[in-house]
């Protein structure tokens, strides 16, 4: 019997499984789809083959790209990014580690405490939280981010409204500031040429500012893996977990399984209380079905797997909240036309932001090419000024809201990307519980019922609404004050990417999965660990690092409780992920 099975190898799941493991736990991390364990073999800086949906290296499906990807049946007009493999999401994030608005969390007095979320909060206090958020930047490591023309530019508009600069981690006002993000800072020659040649590791180490942040991190060419400069959980936690008992003083390596989809979560009664006894997985290469047995379980398989898992597994749902509150962000895209360079899909992708709570935030999102395209055209408004569905028809942006087409796209584009400075809206949404996630009428797959997603996305709230509309405002106005000579709103349709909440906790049984500790509170020894158990929509700022501060303290709660353990995190000093005893014990692994 195992210590501690993880489900799912993505933002969540290694934090868990390198904590636990560094304790001398025996941990088993189960991941349904790939591990690109040589990335500079297996993956290319074209964005077709990372980004295709149906065959790229980082759709939805199992390592074998001859077999089909992994079918989900979900609302029509959007798109999601929903990925397998080890380090999930992850791979293809950029990186971006704000901490969550202190008003999301239980206890907050500030003067706009009514603005956000009020029946869906934390329930506990972000004093409490900052440990843990603090543990996680160390760990990353989370850094100002690496920056270039593009940042000078957004700042420029920033400043333009008469905003600060933040200069602390905790966001408590309307400000701008560099990106905190989880990407190494460049050094030696990195940062200071373009010639391939020079890039090398050791001569250059953290981000190239190669553009590619997309595609998924494999510089500089030459470098361990855990010195890769983008700090997905395949670079940082997952190498943790498995080199446990070189760095940690009684540490026991995890054990990674790829291709192996858990299709089934046991449990039995124990003095009269439902209790996880283990999992039954699936090897996608042979068809194989294995059982495991552990004392605790812990599901880290995503907003929509997790829901998915727990009807196929029959667990009970008495208050109907299993699936419930999926979460989106409702981002909305602006695109700022210049007459000078602005470095647009130059270095790291996204390393300005401002934040302006309740409402949500702004980021500079520089694209290559192929992606540039797809986010000027995923619009809810259909062509510019051919349609009108009431939203974003008039505003501080040039014309109606919609994608640019003909010689509108022409004359936007006459310069190159290089002439362009785009901004994501991102929005704080409401956890709704008609925003659900259940299993499928549709035939099922070789895993089992397939998930349905149920995104009512013209009902949102009217606080979601006022949010969105209030960002996209402030972005015209950022890019206007950065001297564009137009502005356009694209209106996205649903861009399904920084998803929460599906298997929320809260303070109240009545519409929460999880209780405080991060256990599920019909199932004991069951755990969540992602994004799916973040209470809400954090007040905008992207979840990586929230989850990823959840999942440290949901790892010291299953070892003081399960296993006889004391808390670490408030006692000791994490060690990085990119400690050179790491680099040395992947090379002996071959990694």
């Amino acid at each position: 019997m195992r210590d501690v099975i993880v489900i799912g190898a993505g933002g969540g799941g290694p934090v868990v499984a390198k904590e636990l493991a560094a304790k001398g736990l025996d941990v088993l991390l189960l991941e349904a789809g790939p591990r690109h364990a040589k990335p500079r073999e297996e993956w290319s800086t074209f964005e077709e083959d990372a980004n295709n949906p149906l065959t790229g290296y980082f759709r939805l499906g199992p390592t074998d790209r001859s077999k089909p990807a992994w079918y989900r049946e979900w609302p029509q007009n959007s798109f999601v990014w929903q990925l397998s493999g080890v380090g999930g999401t992850t791979q293809h994030f950029y990186g971006n580690y704000p901490r969550a608005y202190p008003g999301v969390f239980a206890g907050y007095e500030g003067a706009d405490r009514n603005e956000y979320d009020v029946n869906h909060r934390f329930p506990f206090s972000y004093g409490e939280m900052v440990p843990y958020f603090e543990w996680v930047e160390a760990i990353m490591p989370v850094q100002t981010a690496a920056m270039g023309t593009k940042e000078q530019l957004f700042f420029k508009g920033a400043e333009t409204m008469g905003l600060p600069v933040q200069t602390t981690k905790t966001t408590v006002k309307a400000s701008y500031r560099p990106q905190e993000n989880a990407i190494l800072q460049p050094g030696g020659t990195a940062g200071r040429t373009a010639d391939k040649n020079l890039l090398n590791y050791p001569q250059a180490t953290g981000c190239t500012f190669c553009g590619y942040c997309f595609q998924g991190c494999m510089r500089p060419k030459g470098a361990p893996r855990n010195q890769y400069a983008k700090r997905s959980t395949d670079n940082s936690y997952v190498p943790m977990a498995l080199t446990a008992e070189v760095w940690s003083r009684g540490g026991k390596p995890a054990e990674l399984i790829a291709d192996a989809y858990v299709t089934r979560v046991h449990t039995e009664t124990r003095q009269g209380v439902l209790t996880a006894s283990g999992v039954t997985w699936r090897d996608n290469v042979t068809g194989d079905e294995h059982r495991e047995d552990a004392r605790v379980v812990v599901m880290s398989g995503g907003c929509t797997e997790n829901p998915r898992l727990w009807f196929n597994s029959g667990l009970p749902n008495p208050n109907g909240w299993v699936g419930r509150g999926y979460t989106d962000h409702f981002f909305d895209w602006m695109i700022g036309s210049f007459d000078d360079y602005t470095g647009n899909p130059k270095g790291v992708g996204s390393s300005a932001r401002l934040d302006y709570p309740p409402y949500g935030g702004l980021e500079n999102v520089g694209l290559p090419p192929a992606l540039n395209a797809f986010a000027g055209t995923l619009s809810d408004s259909g062509i510019r000024g051919q349609y009108k569905n009431g939203r974003g028809q008039t505003g501080p942006w040039d014309g109606p809201a919609g994608r640019v087409m003909g010689p509108e796209l022409k004359e936007l584009v006459a310069g190159g990307i290089d002439k362009l400075l785009t901004v994501l809206v991102i929005t704080d949404d409401d956890v709704e519980a008609q925003n659900r996630v259940t299993t499928s009428a549709l035939p099922a797959d070789e895993n089992g019922p397939i998930p349905k997603v149920t995104f009512q996305q013209r009902k949102r709230t009217k606080r979601t609404l006022k949010n969105r509309e209030f960002m996209a405002r402030k972005a015209a106005e950022l890019l206007r004050g950065a001297g564009a000579k137009k502005v356009y709103r694209i209106d996205w349709a649903p861009l399904i990417l920084h998803v929460q909440s599906s298997m929320r906790m809260g303070a109240s049984e009545h519409n929460s999965v999880l209780d405080p500790t991060g256990e599920t509170r019909a199932v004991k020894g069951l755990f969540v660990a992602d994004n799916s158990a973040l209470s809400n929509g954090l007040g905008g700022p992207n979840p990586t690092l929230t989850s990823q501060a959840l999942a440290t303290r949901t790892a010291e709660n299953i070892f003081t409780k399960y296993f006889g353990g004391d808390p670490w995190v408030r006692t000791s000093a994490p060690v990085v992920s990119t400690d050179p005893r790491i680099s040395v014990r992947l090379g002996e692994l071959g990694l």
